[in-house]
């Protein structure tokens, strides 16, 4: 545990204690934060494909966890080396943590910090009785409180809504990231968005912001195409053979330049999709982490020297890309309150989940202290 010394904070948090368990909302004790640790009093947390993932044990993940690896709240207490953060300080966590000592912090590639995800010490900062309990991706957004890696703060400004930032610690990121940083989408090109939940839909105002002629989405739920559409996608459709007919027809048969899958599962109908909508020299850029998996010849990516590429968080640097992000906000260039769709209590992140699996909503989160 942290090496603080002080007494423990009780905490609400929602476990999953088991691969298939359903959440559950406990109490735990949190002990203070011990040397480069912070606790931090969440705000608003995220709810993510990829925390569902992890409880259906789609993902490796340490048992029994709190959920949660987007999230954004006030810094209340620091343990000793901290100095990227102070006391009372607003703050978004981010599921990649920063060293900026690595060889890959120093040279731009933040998003494969050497330092992982987890505390900075090491140990699971949340107890349930004698019991150790992790937080997921190092973070566990889904509780009160939680102590992380100092690593994992990135401040941000007071006046800033904690629902925003906390989208802004992953969702907006890894799908800006997609189409920016990973896939790096140049004006008068045509773009294949496969998925548009909050990534998908953030990927999407990437692309048009970078100058995309064509950004076209693929998605079976109606609303998400609709918001892809407000969002700056230039056409939308239900299924792939659609979306690949218009593209045909568009380019006049030379295909799309990239194609930005960030559906919830990856697998061969929609890999085949994306690699048979880019043309010669095009990309596939994946952003799914979820489970899935795929046995693709690889006939058509070598006869037409296409890639597939894929990076954590975007391939975004964090403490350079998120406050960019954050001003783009502040400055009317990316409305990331457009993403929230639904908001739910810490008790509700069931129905939350719930209404996420089934397409109800583009991104919902959890608002604390309600």
């Amino acid at each position: 545990m942290g090496e603080g010394g002080g007494a423990a904070v009780r905490t609400r948090a929602v476990i999953c204690r088991e691969a298939g368990a359903p959440w559950e909302l406990v109490e735990l004790d949190l002990d203070e934060p011990g040397a480069r640790e912070v606790r931090v009093r969440f705000r608003a947390a995220g709810l993510c494909h990829l925390d569902e993932h992890a409880r259906t044990g789609g993902l490796p993940v340490r048992a029994p966890f709190v959920g949660g690896h987007e999230g954004a709240g006030v810094v209340e207490a620091v343990g000793p080396g901290v100095s990227r953060v102070a006391v009372g300080d607003h703050v978004l966590c981010s599921p990649v943590p920063v060293c900026g000592r690595c060889r890959y912090c120093a040279t731009g590639r933040q998003n494969l910090c050497e330092d992982g995800a987890g505390p900075a010490n090491g140990a699971p900062p949340f107890r349930l009785g004698d019991a150790e309990v992790g937080g997921f991706r190092g973070l566990g957004t889904f509780s009160e409180r939680a102590v992380v890696a100092e690593a994992s703060c990135i401040g941000v400004p007071a006046e800033l809504s904690p629902e925003v930032a906390a989208l802004l610690g992953c969702t907006v990121p890894t799908g800006w990231g997609s189409a920016v940083r990973l896939a790096g989408v140049r004006a008068g090109q045509t773009v294949v968005v496969f998925g548009c939940g909050g990534v998908g839909t953030s990927a999407v105002r990437a692309a048009a912001t970078a100058g995309a002629r064509r950004v076209v989405v693929v998605d079976p739920v109606p609303l998400k195409r609709e918001t892809a559409l407000r969002s700056g996608a230039t056409h939308a459709f239900a299924d792939a053979a659609a979306a690949h007919d218009f593209v045909v027809a568009d380019t006049w048969g030379e295909l799309a330049d990239h194609a930005i899958v960030t559906v919830g599962r990856v697998d061969d109908a929609v890999l085949d999709a994306a690699l048979l909508v880019v043309g010669k020299a095009g990309q596939v850029t994946v952003t799914s982490l979820g489970p899935g998996s795929f046995r693709h010849h690889p006939s058509p990516a070598i006869a037409y020297t296409r890639r597939i590429r894929g990076g954590p968080h975007g391939g975004c640097n964090p403490l350079d890309d998120i406050p960019r992000l954050v001003r783009m906000h502040q400055d009317g260039q990316l409305d990331v309150g457009g993403l929230l769709t639904d908001r739910y209590r810490l008790d509700d992140v069931r129905t939350g989940f719930d209404d996420l699996l089934a397409g109800r909503g583009v991104r919902g989160v959890i608002i604390h202290g309600r």
